[in-house]
């Protein structure tokens, strides 16, 4: 099983953090059509806690999206699962893509379980808290950028897979032109009351095969920088 391990420190709880919780969570995710055991592994060690404000720790891990502010949230961790699973479903993907850093949560799953991952924010404030937390865990194979995420990553593409956290009505140019010829893309597309999560997989002649994997629900694809 392909799991970086998160240091002892990073997951210390008690009562409604503690790791019984996150035993609940990782069983009641299975429950519900989880499949890849890797990915319910990292998701019953990470401390979901650590990646919301201290009101909220009660609720951690529940299996619900939860304010973080600026307008954004944290994904129930069922969605973070599947998209996560989605990724690695045909094979490993050496070097993800993420845009919409967040609270950091998504992002430290995947970096539990890919060799590289680069991740991008717009909202300052996000990302800088995300660094602490990224720190916190000795997480080395992680790389942060505060940026438009519209605009991907082109110094470090092509990447073998690329990962949105937010909707748009389409998936920009740009990050399809960063995804490497046979790579995986997974992302939420639609309005805000009707939204789809996708996955688009490279053909390798330049085309996409792409399926409807279920509704979500997440917050706006925005550009610019805030």
């Amino acid at each position: 099983m392909n799991v970086h391990p998160l240091p002892p420190s990073a997951l210390k709880g008690e009562g409604m953090t503690s790791q019984r919780a996150r035993d609940r969570l990782a069983s009641k995710l299975k429950e519900d059509g989880i499949k890849d055991a890797r990915v319910i592994e990292v998701i019953r060690n990470l401390p979901r806690h650590h990646f919301i404000d201290q009101a909220l720790h009660s609720r951690a891990y529940e299996n619900t999206a939860l304010p973080i502010g600026h307008g954004q949230t944290i994904s129930q961790p069922w969605v973070v699962a599947r998209m996560t699973e989605a990724l690695l479903e045909f094979g490993m993907p050496q070097k993800v893509l993420e845009i919409g850093t967040g609270s950091g949560y998504q992002a430290v799953v995947l970096a539990a379980l890919v060799p590289q991952l680069y991740t991008v924010e717009r909202i300052e404030e996000l990302l800088r808290q995300a660094r602490r937390r990224f720190r916190q865990l000795g997480l080395a194979n992680l790389r942060s950028r505060h940026d438009d995420g519209k605009l991907g990553w082109p110094d470090e593409a092509p990447f073998d897979a690329i990962i949105l956290t937010a909707a748009g009505d389409t998936i920009p140019t740009q990050l399809l032109d960063q995804l490497s010829p046979t790579g995986v893309l997974v992302a939420p597309v639609g309005s805000p009351s009707h939204q789809t999560l996708i996955r688009m997989r490279g053909d390798g002649q330049g085309d996409f095969v792409q399926e409807e994997l279920g509704p979500v629900s997440f917050v706006p694809l925005l550009g610019g920088i805030g």
